[in-house]
């Protein structure tokens, strides 16, 4: 019997008001646990459709520790499945992404599907006429996830049937989604550039809090993006500004600046850097696009959308949506000390070029796992994970400007630097993963 897993106060216990204990990071029950209740009682983002636009289009990936297929079925509906065959346990779909046509074929003993799951063929039928195979399991075809919902593009999908539906779940938090496809003068977005994928040797946790962390670029960033800022200030007068400086300055800005950006947090986990100001909000405009809103939308709902320029939005549990550089990271956990970071960039559809290729640079400088910036982040990560197995300390203090009885206030917005965002993840995390209930 492991120690947490029919302890409910004592998960709840590793969750105080101002700190959280080491478990939550290195232990790998607590891993295990957050599969089986965490990833499976949330609404967890699966894909765009733009990566599935036709009927037999799928990828597969993964929600939690479950893998599955994200399809286009036939009737143009994007469907979720476990990627298992009901037979002897294969995963049908092998291939990171490609088109199935009308049905999925197992490539072990040709048992066939359709593009919902359910059963369509089974080779040599006649051999299970007196085996009850219409009252097994098996005949039940690809199980599919019943509760999957699509917003403006958006994926996600819920494992374990019943709880918070996806409007309640996520609540005004969608509006970070909504702005960014706004930007788009047709409403539209689509997956473009690839992805950028690298493992850190670390806990996911420490992925998601870092991203409201905003006493840190300063500091760890000033050997890389403090570096670029000074090479570029030491080039002659009038040499025009790279995109890349642009994209790197900000990163060094001083905590007066980042205090002022400002912090809101929602419900459930849910918050978003960047109110009052942002790392992107003084880009170079690029030629065209202002017009394109404006004609698309009018003058004063092109510039309310452009106007509204947030940092980092985490959906709890795992992902960060930048709305205006229009990227979107994934943060998988595939171990108590291993995640899998996918970062993806987005095609606003309509507007100029430029948009995309500065979104592609972004992600390049910064996401990649030849980033600069990315790597001082990486490194942190990773000593916290090592650091966290002394035995001189058992807590990680979150406790910057708390408040008594902010635990039970929403929609609030605060000084840029306060850590209240992370304790509104690890209550969430906390109430996930000692609800009552067994996981699909």
């Amino acid at each position: 019997m492991g120690h947490y897993r029919d302890h409910p106060d004592a998960i709840r216990a590793l969750v105080r008001e101002r700190e959280v204990h080491r478990d939550l990071f290195i232990d790998p029950e607590i891993h295990q646990l957050e599969m089986e209740r965490l990833f499976a009682r949330t609404w967890v983002y699966v894909g765009h459709d733009s990566q599935v636009p036709n009927p037999g289009d799928f990828i597969t990936t993964t929600v939690g520790d479950q893998p599955v297929v994200m399809v286009r079925h036939s009737d143009k509906t994007v469907r979720v499945l476990h990627n298992r065959c009901p037979h002897k346990g294969v995963q049908v779909a092998g291939e990171a992404c490609g088109n199935t046509g009308k049905f999925f074929r197992c490539p072990y003993h040709a048992w066939t599907f359709k593009t919902d799951g359910s059963p369509l063929g089974v080779p040599l039928r006649k051999g299970y006429e007196h085996a009850g195979l219409d009252q097994c399991e098996a005949s039940k075809g690809m199980a599919a996830v019943q509760d999957v919902h699509n917003h403006r593009g958006f994926v996600f999908c819920r494992l374990m049937p019943g709880g918070e539906s996806f409007a309640d779940f996520f609540g005004d938090s969608l509006s970070t989604l909504d702005n960014m496809v706004d930007r788009s003068p047709e409403g539209r977005l689509e997956v473009a550039g690839g992805v950028l994928r690298y493992t850190h040797a670390c806990n996911w946790k420490m992925l998601v809090d870092n991203q409201t962390d905003t006493c840190h670029p300063m500091v760890a960033h000033e050997s890389s993006a403090g570096t670029a800022v000074k090479v570029w200030e030491a080039a002659p007068e009038g040499t025009p500004k790279p995109m890349a400086v642009e994209l790197f300055a900000p990163f060094v800005a001083p905590y007066e600046f980042f205090e002022n950006m400002r912090i809101r947090v929602w419900k459930n986990g849910h918050g978003h850097t960047g109110v009052s100001d942002s790392l992107h909000a003084a880009y170079t405009p690029v030629p065209g696009y202002h017009e394109s809103m404006v004609a698309a939308y009018g003058e004063e709902r092109a510039r309310a959308i452009l106007a509204d320029v947030r940092h980092n939005t985490i959906y709890f549990p795992n992902i960060m949506v930048k709305g205006p550089i229009q990227t979107l990271r994934v943060f998988k956990p595939i171990a108590a000390d291993c995640t899998l970071v996918e970062s993806w960039t987005f095609r606003l559809v309509g507007a100029p070029d430029k948009l995309l290729e500065r979104t592609l640079m972004y992600n390049r400088l910064i996401n990649a796992p030849t980033s600069v910036v990315g790597h001082d982040d990486q490194e942190m990560y990773e000593r916290s994970q090592q650091g966290l197995h002394s035995r001189g300390r058992e807590w990680v203090n979150v406790a910057r400007l708390y408040e008594p009885g902010e635990e039970g206030r929403e929609n609030e917005v605060t000084n840029g630097t306060n850590e209240w965002q992370m304790r509104n993840q690890y209550r969430a995390w906390a109430r996930y993963m000692t609800e009552t209930g067994d996981a699909a």
